[in-house]
């Protein structure tokens, strides 16, 4: 049997279907793999199931062997691999596309919710046992009806944030690489343009080169004060220490996080804001989505290790002709 190498536990459906194809080892403790048990760990292995927190490069191929045929992402996202790095060495890639759409964008309208409506901040003003008395000034906030979201990145979970946002009666306006996108219904505009008009700003652009730190001191002082800014997609498409400054300074009214720039630690500053709704990276935390992002994974290894095809996911089909 082909061996394969999990590095983090994953739902037991998914476990189950990869012990029964491979000669399956995993890493069963909770925590990521420190760097020299991932590398120990690949030793051999014709296929490894990544998760985000693990680095895959030239170090890992070349500790993994010669035989290393696959790398199945147990993310969408992939800005952990390598890429060309592994397709230059021959091993084929895959990530989970679609499967957390749903998720990801339902979790990106409860911090959109929860920070316009101020619930995390009365919950915690309730549990320090502080005194109040309901009156129709009482911690107001705002609704969504009218207001224009602004999509950074309309892929399938930005286009399904987009399409929740309109449920709640919101205009949509989006930015994003290549201009307009033919088919869209929303309005496209620069980024700066787009940052400067929507009421919610709201992050969905992989993590590359050219988005790290897209969101920086001169894009938060050019949203509107009354502004929320949202990131499910990853932490260091936004300047941590800026966003701090600019919710200290009220130059944005307040910002909801399920990642972070060095995750898992968060900024310390961000800790004590209350007009901040912090989540710890939970966009695809549903058990439906998690286990099939699993069965992807199973698909993935399965075509290139037993069935010597290349899967339908493959983010470098190149390898495969």
């Amino acid at each position: 049997m082909p061996s394969v190498y999990l590095s983090r536990p994953i739902p037991d459906t998914v476990v189950h279907e990869l012990d029964c194809l491979f000669d399956l080892s995993v890493f069963a403790e909770p925590r990521p793999a420190a760097r020299a048990e991932l590398l120990a760990g690949v030793a051999g292995m014709d296929g490894v199931c990544s998760m985000l927190s693990d680095r895959i490069d030239d170090e890992l191929i070349d500790a993994a062997g010669p035989q290393l045929r696959v790398v199945a992402n147990y993310a969408v996202g992939y800005d952990n691999v390598d890429v060309e790095a592994c397709t230059r060495r021959g091993v084929l890639v895959s990530n989970t596309p679609g499967v957390l759409t749903e998720a990801t964008a339902e979790l990106t309208l409860t911090l959109m919710l929860d920070l316009v409506r101020r619930v995390t901040e009365g919950d915690r003003m309730l549990r320090r046992g502080k005194g109040w008395t309901w009156s129709p000034t009482f911690m107001l906030g705002t609704g969504l009806r009218g207001k224009l979201l602004g999509i950074v990145g309309l892929g399938r979970i930005g286009a399904e944030v987009a399409r929740l946002g309109e449920a709640f009666g919101m205009r949509v306006a989006y930015a994003g690489r290549g201009g307009p996108k033919a088919g869209t219904p929303y309005e496209h505009l620069p980024l700066g343009e787009l940052i400067r008009a929507a009421d919610v700003v709201s992050l969905h652009c992989p993590l590359t080169p050219e988005t790290r730190h897209l969101i920086g001191p001169a894009e938060l002082q050019a949203m509107r004060p009354d502004a929320f800014l949202l990131n499910t997609t990853r932490g260091p498409v936004v300047d941590e220490a800026a966003l701090v400054e600019a919710l200290r300074a009220g130059e944005i009214a307040g910002a909801g996080l399920d990642v972070f720039e060095r995750e898992p630690e968060v900024h310390p500053g961000l800790l004590g804001l209350e007009n901040v709704v912090l989540a710890p990276h939970l966009g695809s935390a549903t058990r439906e989505t998690r286990e099939a992002m699993g069965m992807l994974c199973v698909q993935a290894l399965r075509a290139v290790l037993v069935e010597d095809r290349c899967p339908e996911n493959a983010l470098n089909p190149e390898v495969w002709r």
